[in-house]
């Protein structure tokens, strides 16, 4: 059995092993694999696992070896599910397994925005503190979370993981989701979308992207929230309109924009974001502690044995 792994680096840039793979068959493992790329690299593969390398109607037709498509990820729109089921391709994913890393993630932007912890300790590295005249000082207003009002729009996997750690923060936490009232925890209000955005003073984005919710986020939607409201985004990058959304900072009609997905990435210079003071961008990294991917790898991998055994788990 040939397997190809087409972008393997981000998963495992070499502190996890993919050696319980090369039990199963001959492996090729590429760090990186550019569009021109990814057809020669694959041709002899039976089975190919791909985070981003993009595998198409075009690349599909030209690979008649190939039997199954692991996605290295969640998130499966790399491929052309279609046409897979069409050429019987077995495709399969990797859910749940980042759950606690992104959950973790919106509250390190949060807290980056209520405390600026990273901004007093550099201060304090460059003797600001020593040269103080007062025991303490402060550069910013600082924000409790305790008694805030927390929205979440998408109530998933993470989404559930979010509204458990802002419950614990002392927080009002109200949901935007299809689940049922009676299926939602105590402490979950459910609210209309219009309820989300103009009553929370933090949002939190966590929904699917769909044509319906692409640039959910977009100039009236801001209009509608707080000018003090903090907005975060680790779902996907076009929930928000990006321009939109630096308007609003730029105009102060919104605190803080936290986000670690942007709708290009990695993101043009021009990006209007990046010039914002109180926009956080982190690098796509809310998946990516060694405990996420190790995960990520684990179930990839077992999703290649099971498929193997002809049981086949996590198909999409």
């Amino acid at each position: 059995m040939n397997i190809v792994i087409l972008d393997g680096y981000t998963a495992n840039p070499g502190d996890l092993s993919w050696d319980e793979l090369k039990t199963m068959g001959e492996v090729t493992v590429y760090d990186r694999t550019c569009p021109s790329e990814t057809v020669a690299r694959a041709a002899e593969a039976d089975i190919v696992l791909t985070n981003k390398v993009v595998i198409g109607k075009e690349e599909m037709a030209q690979l008649p070896r190939l039997k199954y498509i692991g996605v290295l990820a969640t998130g499966y729109n790399v491929v052309d599910i279609e046409t897979a089921h069409e050429r019987g391709i077995m495709v399969t994913n990797v859910p749940a397994y980042s759950t606690e890393s992104v959950a973790q993630m919106v509250f390190a932007h949060l807290l980056t925005v209520t405390n600026r912890t990273e901004h007093y300790a550099i201060a304090n590295r460059e003797g600001r503190w020593t040269n103080n005249k007062d025991f303490c000082y402060w550069d910013f207003p600082h924000m409790e979370l305790s008694g805030k009002t927390f929205g979440i729009i998408g109530l998933g996997n993470i989404g559930q993981r979010v509204a458990a750690i802002a419950h614990a923060f002392g927080m009002r936490v109200y949901a935007y989701t299809s689940k049922s009232e009676d299926q939602l925890p105590s402490y979950v209000e459910k609210k209309s979308m219009d309820e989300i955005l103009s009553e929370c003073d933090v949002i939190s984005l966590h929904c699917p992207l769909t044509p319906d919710t692409r640039h959910l986020i977009n100039s009236q939607t801001l209009q509608m929230m707080k000018p003090s409201a903090i907005l975060i985004n680790t779902g996907r990058g076009p929930l928000v309109d990006d321009q939109a959304v630096a308007e609003a900072l730029a105009e102060g009609r919104l605190a803080a924009f936290c986000a670690d997905v942007l709708t290009e990435e990695p993101p043009k210079a021009t990006n209007p974001l990046l010039n914002q003071s109180n926009a956080f961008i982190t690098p796509h990294i809310a998946w990516a502690t060694k405990e996420a991917r190790s995960r990520l790898l684990q179930v990839a991998i077992a999703n290649v044995h099971s498929f193997l055994n002809g049981h086949p788990q996590n198909a999409v």
